[in-house]
């Protein structure tokens, strides 16, 4: 399949996921962000806490800003990794300024999309330029362009590439370029990105901050996801997803509950979480208590599919709710859980 996605609606490009699913052993594709949770009033939450429980988290490279270049707008770069070359695009919003510290989001696509493809459908970008961070949209590999995030997907994981090094060496690239805030790097991304983005948090997580993950559910083994820190993670997902079953696959896809009480278990978090907002067919509960003013978060969409909440909808992919917007949820929770 060639990467046309950059040229189309963002229904074309998910399309084209379902006639490319059928060649992987657990289906998938994309969409997966995570949102802050609103309380019951749906008023804005206070910042996390502090930690107060001694727990250890590993300090993050710290990045220099002296003499970085005075860029703008829309960079395109290409890494070379595990053999071959790979494009990165880059979007800086209008107010960067080299000698500040800037956040980053990094967003990444589902099987058989693309970068330019994932921005359609979540509009990263244009939240991006609202907010003031960098947003990244790197690409996967093979055909399907895919990503490494265990059992899932593609060429990706069937050849072992190693994603988790990819995604070090688009971070060095970015603290080398540009002046990033190392505390506040972030990952999202939709179907099999929003696998990769939790394999991220479980290996990468003393330089990845918070996950929103849309649209998918851990892919390695719960037993193999050890993080040096409690990582915050906010997830989305519709009950009626025919590509990655809320319930899970019994095929290396566990439950959308067995993956959130995973991340719950290992930062501290309370056994049993909370309601904090209902709003039509969306509904948020979050885990409390958890070690180092983390978070545990989900929102369920109720005969959702497999689909961004909120961003560009695709129809042959079931229902797109528009109750709660995925990346307007995340970046709010991304801006409450910063690195220690």
């Amino acid at each position: 399949m060639k990467r046309w996605l950059a040229h189309v609606v963002a229904s074309t490009a998910l399309a084209c996921t379902i006639a490319c699913s059928g060649a992987e052993a657990p289906p998938e594709t994309s969409p997966a962000p995570a949102a802050t949770t609103p309380d019951p009033v749906g008023e804005a939450q206070p910042p996390a806490p502090a930690p107060t429980d001694g727990t250890p988290n590993p300090p993050a490279p710290a990045a220099s800003c002296t003499g970085k270049g005075a860029l703008k707008g829309d960079l395109e770069w290409s890494l070379a990794s595990g053999g071959r070359m790979r494009g990165v695009k880059v979007h800086l919003p209008p107010g960067y300024d080299p000698t500040k510290p800037t956040p980053v989001v990094l967003d990444f696509h589902g099987l058989s999309m693309n970068a330019a493809g994932q921005d359609l459908l979540s509009r990263m970008n244009a939240k991006a330029d609202k907010a003031g961070f960098v947003s990244v949209h790197a690409e996967g590999i093979g055909l399907q362009q895919s990503w490494n995030a265990g059992v899932c997907c593609g060429e990706a994981a069937s050849s072992k590439i190693d994603d988790v090094a990819h995604v070090t060496k688009i971070l060095d690239e970015l603290e080398a370029k540009l002046c990033v805030d190392t505390k506040r790097v972030f990952s999202t991304g939709m179907s099999n990105g929003g696998a990769l983005s939790h394999r991220l948090a479980c290996e990468l997580s003393t330089r990845i901050a918070a996950i929103a993950p849309v649209a998918h559910v851990i892919t390695i083994p719960q037993a193999g996801c050890t993080p040096s820190r409690p990582v915050s993670v906010f997830s989305f997902n519709g009950t009626s997803d025919a590509l990655v079953p809320y319930g899970g696959n019994g095929a290396g896809y566990p439950s959308v509950a067995d993956t959130m009480s995973g991340w719950a278990t290992r930062n501290g978090c309370s056994a049993t979480p909370r309601e904090t907002m209902k709003k039509g067919d969306v509904t948020c509960v979050t885990f409390d208590g958890c070690k180092a003013g983390t978070e545990v978060s989900l929102c369920t969409v109720q005969g959702g599919g497999h689909t961004w909440p909120g961003g560009s909808p695709v129809p042959l992919l079931g229902k797109t709710t528009n109750e709660i917007v995925a990346t307007d949820a995340m970046w709010d929770f991304f801006s409450k859980h910063p690195l220690p």
